[in-house]
C-alpha cells in the first residue's frame, strides 16, 4: 500500500525515471494536467478540499482492504486487537510511512490558505510549454535554458510553497535533471510565455461574431464569396445566378426568404392598357439574431422612402452588436443604403420616377440558408414562368422606340439587358424617368456583384421593336404609293 502511495505522490517530474513521456505528469483523478488551460492550478481550486478528503477516505479505504487481506482487524483507539497470523503485524517502517503520508494529506487539507499563495503549478506550466517543441542541433541548450528558468521560477515561489510538495518535488526533480543533461546553474534562460491577453469587456465584439466577414476569415482562412440580385423597373429581376427576367407580378412576391432576411416587393399596374408593372412597395425584414441584433423592419413606398427601421431607430438596437446594422441615406427620398455587417450583407433602395428599385449584395452561405418550404423567392428562382413576359413586346404609350433608344443611349452607353430594359420601361410606361431606374440599379451592380466580368449581360432579340408604329404607316403608305405608280 506504502509502494502504491509513493508512486501516485508526489507527481513524477517530466524526464525522471518513473516518467517515460518527457512532457507528462502523474496526477491523481480530478487534477488538471500541468499546461492545461487551466494554469491557476487544482490544489488552489474551489473544490479542492472535497478532492483532498475523498482521497484521504479512498486511502483509508485502501488500507483497510490491506489488513483485512492480511487478517488484521481494523485499530481500535490506541490498540490492536489482534487476530490470525502474526506475520500481519505492522512493521514500524511501514507505520512510519503511512503516518507520514496521512499527516502531509492532513496538512494540504487544513492549510488550504499557505497552498493558495504558491505559484508551483505556474512554473511547471511554463517549463513544459518550454520543452514541448524542442528541436534541432541546439535543443540541449534550448532544454538547459528551460531548466534554469524553471529553477528561477521555483526560487521565487519558495517562500509561499513551504510545506507543498508539489513544490519540493519540482526542487529535486531539477536538480536531477540539471545533472543528468549536464547543465550549468548559471546561464541563458528561457524567455518568458507570453500570458494570454485581458479579457476585452466589450462582450460579443472582441469576439468579432456580429462581423461575418472576420469571423468567416476565421473560420475558413479565406474571405466569403458574395452574391447579387437585384429588382427594379417593370420589375426586371437579375437573379443571383445572373439570369435576367422581367416579369409581370402584380401584388405581393418575395424577392427572398431565408433563415436572416425576408424581403417583399409589391407591384401595381403602369397602365391600365399595359401588362407592365412596377414596384410600389418594399418590406425588408432583418430577423432577430440572439447575439447581434433586435428584429428590425424597413419599408418603404413611393414617395416615402425613410432613413429608419420602422421603429423609428437607425441600427440593430441595444445589443451588443447592434452597430452591425445601420440606414444611411445618400439622397434624401431617392437613395438608402442598409448595412448588415453581422450577415455580410449590403442592400441599396432607390426611388426613380413612380417605382422602386431593390439591390444586394449577400454572402452565398447568407443567401443559401433556406428551406425547401422557401422555394419561392425570385432573387434565387427568377421570376415563374408564367410571370415572364418578353421585352420585344413592346406596347407604346407615346414614346417612341427611337426615342426611348435616344433617352438610354445617355445613361447606358453599353446595349446589354440593362439598356434593353430601359428602353422597354420608357416605352410601356411614357414616363422617361425610368432611365433613372435602370442607370441606379446598374451603377448598384458595378458596387455590388462580385465579378466584374459579369457585370453586363447580353440577350440578343430581348429588346423593342426598333420600328414604331408611325414609322412603320409611313413605309407602308410609300410602297403603296410606288406600286401604284408602276402601274
Amino acid at each position: 500500500m506504502v509502494e502504491c502511495m509513493e508512486s501516485a505522490w508526489p507527481p513524477s517530474l517530466p524526464g525522471t525515471a518513473s516518467s517515460p513521456d518527457p512532457v507528462s505528469w502523474n496526477v491523481p483523478s480530478g487534477k488538471h494536467a500541468v499546461g492545461s488551460a487551466d494554469p491557476g492550478g487544482w490544489h488552489r481550486s474551489p473544490g479542492w478540499s472535497l478532492l483532498a478528503a475523498a482521497w484521504l477516505k479512498d486511502l483509508a479505504g485502501e488500507l483497510v482492504k490491506e489488513k483485512k487481506k492480511r487478517g488484521c482487524l481494523i485499530p481500535i483507539g490506541s490498540g490492536w486487537i489482534g487476530m490470525g497470523k502474526s506475520a500481519c503485524s505492522t512493521s514500524p517502517q511501514q507505520l512510519e510511512s503511512t503516518c507520514f503520508i496521512l499527516r502531509a494529506l492532513f496538512l494540504l487539507l487544513f492549510c488550504r490558505h499557505a497552498c493558495c499563495q504558491c505559484k508551483i503549478l505556474r512554473c511547471n506550466a511554463d517549463y513544459v510549454a518550454a520543452t514541448l517543441n524542442l528541436r534541432g542541433s541546439n535543443k540541449d541548450a534550448a532544454y538547459c535554458n528551460a531548466l534554469r528558468s524553471y529553477s528561477h521560477c521555483t526560487r521565487k515561489t519558495a517562500r509561499t510553497c513551504r510545506g507543498d510538495l508539489v513544490y519540493h518535488s519540482a526542487v529535486h526533480g531539477i536538480e536531477d535533471l540539471m545533472i543528468q543533461h549536464n547543465c550549468s546553474k548559471e546561464g541563458p534562460t528561457s524567455p518568458p510565455r507570453p500570458r494570454p491577453p485581458a479579457p476585452n469587456h466589450q462582450g460579443f465584439e472582441s469576439l468579432d461574431i456580429c462581423n461575418y466577414e472576420k469571423s468567416f476569415l476565421y473560420k475558413h482562412g479565406q474571405p466569403p464569396t458574395y452574391q447579387h440580385c437585384a429588382a427594379f423597373g417593370d420589375p426586371h429581376v437579375r437573379t443571383f445566378q445572373d439570369e435576367f427576367h422581367t416579369c409581370r407580378v402584380e401584388g405581393s412576391w418575395p424577392l427572398l426568404d431565408n433563415n436572416y432576411l425576408f424581403v417583399q416587393a409589391t407591384s401595381y399596374l403602369v397602365a391600365k392598357s399595359s401588362n407592365a408593372t412596377a414596384t410600389g412597395k418594399l418590406t425588408i425584414i432583418f430577423k432577430n439574431m440572439k447575439e447581434c441584433i433586435d428584429q428590425k423592419v424597413y419599408q418603404a413606398e413611393i414617395d416615402n422612402l425613410p432613413a429608419a427601421f420602422e421603429d423609428g431607430s437607425v441600427n440593430g438596437g441595444e445589443r451588443p452588436g447592434g452597430s452591425s446594422l445601420t440606414i444611411q441615406e445618400h439622397a434624401p427620398g431617392q437613395h438608402v443604403e442598409i448595412r448588415a455587417a453581422y450577415i455580410g450583407t449590403i442592400i441599396a433602395v432607390r426611388q426613380a420616377g413612380r417605382q422602386l428599385s431593390f439591390s444586394i449584395r449577400a454572402a452565398e452561405e447568407v443567401a443559401r440558408s433556406f428551406t425547401e418550404e422557401q422555394d419561392l423567392q425570385l432573387c434565387v428562382g427568377g421570376c415563374p414562368p408564367s410571370q415572364r413576359i418578353s421585352r420585344s413586346e413592346c406596347r407604346h404609350t407615346g414614346i417612341a422606340t427611337e426615342t426611348a433608344r435616344l433617352l438610354c443611349k445617355e445613361k447606358l452607353p453599353v446595349e446589354d439587358v440593362y439598356f434593353q430594359s430601359c428602353v422597354f420601361d420608357v416605352v410601356t410606361s411614357g414616363d422617361a424617368n425610368f432611365t433613372l431606374a435602370a442607370h441606379g440599379a446598374l451603377e448598384d451592380a458595378k458596387m455590388f456583384h462580385p465579378d466584374a466580368e459579369k457585370l453586363h449581360i447580353f440577350q440578343t432579340g430581348a429588346g423593342c421593336c426598333l420600328i414604331s408604329l408611325p414609322f412603320l404607316l409611313v413605309i407602308v403608305t410609300s410602297n403603296l404609293l410606288a406600286i401604284q405608280l408602276c402601274f
